[in-house]
């Protein structure tokens, strides 16, 4: 009789155990982890070679990156005074002469003239080709020059950080380009040709090398022009620095209408939130909403 009742209350909780799993919730079955994206091959860049160096160096001229304003203008009284020399001696008319000399000194007085420091006070090349290349209140300022010597008619500025030049922006003759096709493919075409293949973007191609990097940029939908600028990658590296340090803070939206702005990120009203709501209402002279 003992044997038969322990078998029974065995049957039993064999029963109700199996129930139970039954009964019991089953796990969710585990999310399979998705296979990480793969990283973009990293871009190849050629390197520079040593001929398209010297090329690329040619974009210096007679400058040198340290020189200040006033060597700059040095050079550039020089170069003028050599190329308005030989003007003056190949006419023996007095009065030219004289007009020649008036000349000369009145063109280094306009480059001189054209010297401006980035001190804060906004002006015209806060919205010019150049207005990318520079920033206010962080010890830069600029020189600018036409150069129209054997045909060309290019535009170099001078930047000077600290006083002391670190780059040149070189506003091309845009006449390189055929007048059908000014546009970004044959610009770097025609740069490519002459320096070698470098880091090709969206509007520009860049070359780098340890004492200069240089910058072929097409500016022909903003303003019809395409630029080289050579500088200095030290103290550009370290300008970069001083201008994130120096840059203005971000302005805050106003508390209030942040405070109206839903929280999940769907830049809605938040219309359940009254007191907000009438905030903004009292703020602009009406009254509490109903």
């Amino acid at each position: 009789m003992g044997r038969i009742t322990s078998l029974i209350i065995a049957v039993g909780l064999l029963t109700s155990s199996a129930a139970l799993a039954k009964d019991a919730p089953k796990k969710a079955p585990v999310a399979k982890k998705q296979p990480k994206a793969k990283a973009p091959p990293p871009k190849k860049i050629p390197p520079v070679s040593a001929e398209a160096k010297k090329k690329l160096a040619l974009n210096m001229q007679s400058y040198k990156f340290g020189m200040t304003k006033e060597e700059v203008i040095a050079n550039l009284t020089k170069s003028i005074n050599e190329q308005y020399e030989e003007k003056i001696k190949a006419t023996t008319d007095m009065m030219t002469q004289d007009r020649l000399r008036k000349d000369r000194k009145a063109e280094v007085t306009r480059i001189e003239k054209t010297y401006i420091a980035f001190d804060g006070k906004k002006g015209g090349w806060d919205v010019s080709i150049v207005e990318e290349e520079f920033a206010h209140n962080t010890g830069e300022s600029m020189l600018e020059k036409w150069e129209k010597e054997d045909g060309k008619n290019n535009r170099r500025f001078f930047f000077f950080h600290e006083g002391k030049l670190y780059k040149m922006f070189i506003q091309l003759d845009v006449s390189i380009l055929p007048e059908d096709k000014r546009n970004f493919e044959t610009f770097k075409g025609v740069m490519t040709s002459s320096y070698g293949g470098g880091d090709v973007e969206a509007d520009r191609i860049t070359w780098k090398t340890s004492e200069f990097e240089v910058r072929a940029i097409d500016k022909l939908k903003a303003y019809g022009a395409v630029a080289l600028v050579i500088e200095d990658p030290r103290v550009k590296k370290e300008l970069v620095a001083i201008r994130e340090a120096k840059a203005p803070p971000k302005k805050e939206t106003n508390p209030v209408i942040k405070a109206i702005v839903d929280t999940d990120g769907s830049n809605k009203p938040d219309v359940k939130n009254n007191k907000a709501v009438d905030a903004v209402i009292q703020q602009h002279g009406g009254g509490k909403k109903n």
